[in-house]
């Protein structure tokens, strides 16, 4: 069952959560799959007449006072996990039945009986399900953290494909599983997903993926009546094509797991609808009515969106007032280390709003083929920051972004802090050998850049050189190997600050190449900058400033230290000296310097007994002396 596109009381309903919640290229799958049963259905005459109601089924719950420990083959045996495989001659047989054309000529490559994908599926909120699978202290951690209608469900995996996928590492939705009941689709974000290292049932084998996906609030899944879990497979078709077809199994709680069924209410029948009117007097029928895809997500995003603004608007007032701003190195530093905890936090772990250099590889591939700009609106946060980096890498270049809006920058800058607050010692890199590291971001992304147009999905495989899934999309709960690569990228700048973004990173690489073009030059120097004074450049955090005191634009990151420098009459030289002359002067202008006017020396005396002041005669010698001298 899915949902009555035709029914117009569907026309004010919320999307389903396949579309609220999942990947750009599942929301056009279920957009195309909505608006073409609305086709199929008017061409065969479906969307006559009023839907009946069906009655309800008598209400069942999970019994909560089991928790008996079954092995792996009981589990099997009951029903209590269910088992979906598929091998890749009955992948092909699927993709047959779809009449692609593209997908039939590219057959699974290998052994037709092997296994291509190999799913286990289970309640886990079922106390004997659960206990049996994940062991009782995993379990009881499950149960705290399930709110009242969540549900959990244990997903474990073997074979070539993943049913995890990669859509997860880029937007944070698994986009190749849901789960549907009656008219409702579930789809799982990251938040929703805890992994699991071994299942504890005795027998159980081992499975390279095992992972548990607890329901979303409000989607209300029962677990006493049956659903199904769907699986994606995909198939490339081109370098940018893919072609898709979905299979699945039909899930049901065993009896001996459920209360006693209760009998809902009687229901009210309701009244039999009049015959409907000629299609040419119909309203729109709701799949025809409804606003485009990416209209749909702007609403729903309404207040990030908001939020999204506003942060960059409070970001070009900072540029702005920059001048202002920077003479208060006190205030300037909170407001600055305030506004990198709100993008790594609220931009990176909370909306998982990190670009990628995945997206520029896909925007220039794009312009190869059927170029819609649909297609990059459907991420309305996304799409804000790179129009915003656009009109920024006009203005001020690479910095607005990799110094203040990019998540893992925000990363490596606070963990340096850190560092250095716990008096880790940091290492200056020679400006010979700094100079020389430069390159590596360039040729990283043009590698990447050139691999792009002759497979994208490879590219997006050795895009993995950007730790930024790992690190900020899914919080380091990833596969060791990643997560190992991501801590080395972060270690380093314990000791040398935001070495990623010096050397690697491809992102800035292909931000930097077009930062030369920019208008503004806002970054004040003094003419003493460099010869001799060295201040700045030995400060500057990502060593953008020459030794003869030039500022790179293309490495540049626009923290603006180097203008609180420029300001500061306590370790800046040039303002130094110039706080100096000025105290001085003022000191010389002050009325404790004037000179008192020379006066004769007088001596106290005493006169009857009375203290008086009186002129001091010179000596007979000194008065001599002074009588010879005026002769």
């Amino acid at each position: 069952a899915g949902r009555r596109v035709l029914d117009p009381s569907e026309a004010t309903r919320m999307p389903v959560d396949m579309v609220s919640g999942a990947t750009v290229t599942m929301m056009v799958i279920a957009d195309s799959m909505t608006q073409s049963a609305v086709k199929i259905a008017r061409s065969r005459g479906l969307d006559a007449g009023a839907v009946s109601v069906a009655s309800e089924p008598a209400h069942r719950t999970i019994d909560q006072t089991g928790s008996a420990l079954e092995s792996w083959q009981a589990l099997l045996g009951d029903g209590s996990v269910r088992r979906l495989q598929i091998t890749n001659r009955e992948l092909d047989d699927l993709f047959q039945r779809t009449g692609n054309a593209a997908a039939i000529a590219r057959p699974q490559q290998g052994n037709p009986n092997a296994s291509f994908v190999d799913v286990y599926v289970a309640l886990a909120s079922v106390p004997t399900i659960g206990r049996s699978l994940l062991g009782d202290a995993e379990y009881d951690r499950l149960r705290q953290d399930l709110k009242p209608g969540q549900q959990a469900i244990l997903v474990a995996g073997d074979g070539p494909y993943s049913f995890r996928g990669s859509g997860y590492v880029r937007g944070g939705i698994f986009d190749r599983i849901e789960v549907i009941q009656s008219e409702s689709s579930i789809r799982f974000r990251d938040r929703n997903y805890r992994r699991v290292g071994a299942l504890s049932a005795e027998g159980a084998p081992d499975f390279p993926e095992i992972g548990v996906f607890v329901t979303p609030d409000g989607s209300n899944l029962d677990p006493g009546a049956s659903w199904r879990f769907q699986l994606l497979v995909q198939r490339a078709t081109g370098a940018l094509d893919k072609a898709f077809v979905t299979t699945g199994l039909d899930y049901a709680t065993p009896e001996k797991f459920l209360t006693a069924p209760v009998s809902p209410p009687a229901a009210v029948a309701p009244p039999v609808a009049a015959a409907p009117a000629p299609a040419a007097t119909q309203p729109a029928a709701t799949g025809e009515a409804e606003p485009p895809l990416w209209q749909r997500m702007w609403q729903a995003r309404k207040l990030d969106i908001a939020i999204m603004l506003a942060a960059i608007g409070v970001l070009t007032t900072i540029f702005f007032f920059q001048d202002f701003l920077v003479k208060w190195p006190r205030a300037f530093e909170r407001i600055r280390l305030g506004y990198l905890a709100f993008t790594l936090v609220w931009l990176g772990w909370y909306e998982h709003a990190q670009l990628s250099v995945v997206n520029i590889l896909t925007f220039f591939n794009s312009l190869r083929g059927d170029f819609r700009w649909e297609y990059f609106l459907r991420d309305p946060l996304v799409f804000i920051l790179w129009s915003a980096i656009a009109a920024a890498l006009l203005f001020w270049g690479r910095g607005a972004y990799c110094g203040w809006l990019c998540p893992f920058g925000a990363l490596q800058e606070w963990t340096n802090r850190v560092a250095r607050w716990l008096h880790v010692p940091q290492v200056r890199v020679p400006f010979w050998l700094h100079q020389r590291l430069w390159p590596f971001k360039y040729i990283i992304f043009l590698a990447l850049f050139g691999l792009s147009f002759g497979s994208l999905g490879l590219a997006e495989e050795m895009a993995e050189v950007e730790p930024f899934k790992t690190a900020i999309i899914l919080h380091f709960a990833r596969e060791w190997w990643f997560v190992l690569f991501a801590v080395g990228c972060l270690a380093p700048g314990l000791f040398i600050e935001r070495f990623y973004c010096r050397y690697v990173c491809p992102l800035g690489g292909a931000l930097a190449i077009p930062a030369r073009v920019r208008m503004f030059d806002w970054l004040k120097r003094y003419k003493e900058c460099g010869s001799p004074c060295q201040r700045c450049a030995n400060d500057c955090p990502v060593q953008a400033i020459h030794p003869e005191g030039t500022i790179n634009p293309n490495e540049c990151i626009q923290c603006l230290n180097c203008q609180v420098l420029y300001h500061d009459d306590q370790r800046c030289p040039v303002v130094i000296q110039k706080r100096i002359k000025r105290e001085k002067f003022l000191a010389l202008q002050s009325p404790s310097m004037v000179p008192e006017p020379k006066r004769k020396p007088r001596v106290l005396v005493t006169v009857n007994g009375r203290e008086q002041s009186v002129e001091r005669k010179p000596a007979a010698s000194q008065a001599a002396s002074t009588e010879g001298e005026n002769q």
